[in-house]
């Protein structure tokens, strides 16, 4: 039994969202915690785009008092449609692919979507309120000469992590020939309860709820392409959306202004080093395609409130928290990663040695349920659920 420290200090960097949640979740594992972003509150908030949350996200914000307050915010969705539009082959997943635990839990969903704005108002408000944070925005980074170093340090400060490199921590990395265009539009064509991820030969395309027909695209294209989508006006905008989705779908208005963005994979080759843990993409960066991004980046939030609790109950010396947490993250980001990339590599071209596999994974998976709910877990629990007993 390790001796119970009565006050036990975090500095988290970075206030996006995983790092306010990861500040939220030390906090309310009884740590007290400083979080800094150099950014202020208005640039924090303005981001436009949406994300999809998945169970693993949904635990860890019922966990923490956070599900209701941010579920309000959230849109529901109750199926997900996977289309591979090269060989015109579907398959549906839905509540029964769940599971009968969470296919019959209140409120049941395949996964949720919420916009950036409301997101980040929740949280920002919660880091405010909370007598255990200091919240610095617009801040500059503390002095390293502070008197009394923090117990733990927490890097939730971008791909681009000031604190990965100040730590000299290398990273593998490579950018994919495709970016990645976001966008808010009127949609005709699907239901307000239905996701979709649509397999295209220049890459995956997400068409995310958002409710009252209003939908959020993550358009993977080559890097020329979105550039030039960027560009367009309203109009020209449309009618090349209207040629890349299929006939089902009728755009008729564009919300907000296209961005572009590049699209890469990188992982740390460590995630620790002394008292400071990676956390989210300052530790790894996967493609967008499935959602696993941010999902991602809360599991290591999980992990970490997890750890910070045993330290706080005197069942884990809080010098050794920062390398329990690096192994237990590394099977769930090696999988995801592989798992993700995989997935962008076969299914985005027209290989004719490759299609044949395609529709052959499709057509077992439009067929086996224990497989489509197998996949499912994969997608919304981490795929290190399917290694559990």
């Amino acid at each position: 039994m390790v001796e119970s420290n009565p006050v036990l200090r975090a500095q988290v960097n970075g206030a996006g969202p995983t790092g306010a949640l990861a500040a939220l979740a030390l906090a309310e594992a009884g740590w007290q915690v400083e979080i800094r972003d150099p950014l202020p509150a208005a640039t924090l908030l303005e981001r436009s785009r949406a994300y999809a949350f998945s169970h693993s996200s949904q635990l860890l914000l019922a966990s923490l008092g956070l599900w209701e307050p941010l579920h309000q915010a959230m849109v529901p969705f109750r199926s997900l449609q996977l289309l591979d539009l090269a060989i015109g082959q579907q398959v549906p997943f839905g509540l029964a692919d769940l599971g009968p635990r969470l296919a019959a839990a209140p409120g049941a969903a395949v996964g949720w979507v919420a916009q950036h704005r409301p997101l980040m108002t929740v949280l920002l408000e919660r880091l405010a309120a909370h007598p255990a944070i200091r919240l610095e925005l617009g801040a500059p980074p503390p002095s390293p000469e502070r008197a009394a170093p923090p117990d733990l340090i927490v890097a939730a400060d971008g791909p681009y992590s000031p604190t990965r490199a100040a730590l000299g921590i290398g990273a593998l990395q490579w950018a994919y020939r495709q970016n990645c265009l976001t966008a808010l539009v009127q949609l005709r064509g699907s239901a307000d309860d239905q996701a979709w991820e649509l397999f295209r030969p220049e890459g995956p395309f997400a068409v995310l709820p958002l409710g009252e027909g209003l939908f959020q695209l993550v358009w993977s294209a080559p890097a020329h392409r979105c550039r030039q989508l960027e560009s367009l006006g309203d109009a020209a905008f449309l009618d090349a959306l209207a040629g890349a989705l299929p006939d089902r779908f009728q755009p008729d208005a564009l919300v907000d202004d296209p961005r572009a963005f590049p699209v890469s994979l990188l992982l740390a080759r460590h995630l620790h080093r002394g008292s400071t843990v990676l956390v989210g993409e300052s530790g790894h960066r996967c493609h967008p395609v499935g959602g696993q991004g941010l999902n991602l980046c809360w599991r290591d939030v999980a992990q970490l409130h997890r750890l910070a609790r045993r330290v706080r109950a005197g069942r884990l010396a809080a010098t050794r928290l920062p390398a329990a947490y690096a192994r237990r993250r590394w099977p769930d980001l090696l999988l995801t990663l592989v798992a993700t990339d995989l997935l962008v590599r076969v299914f985005s071209n027209r290989s004719p040695l490759l299609l044949p596999l395609r529709r052959l994974a499709l057509l077992l998976l439009a067929r086996l349920a224990p497989l489509r709910r197998l996949s499912l877990a994969a997608m919304t629990q981490g795929p290190c659920q399917l290694l559990q007993p």
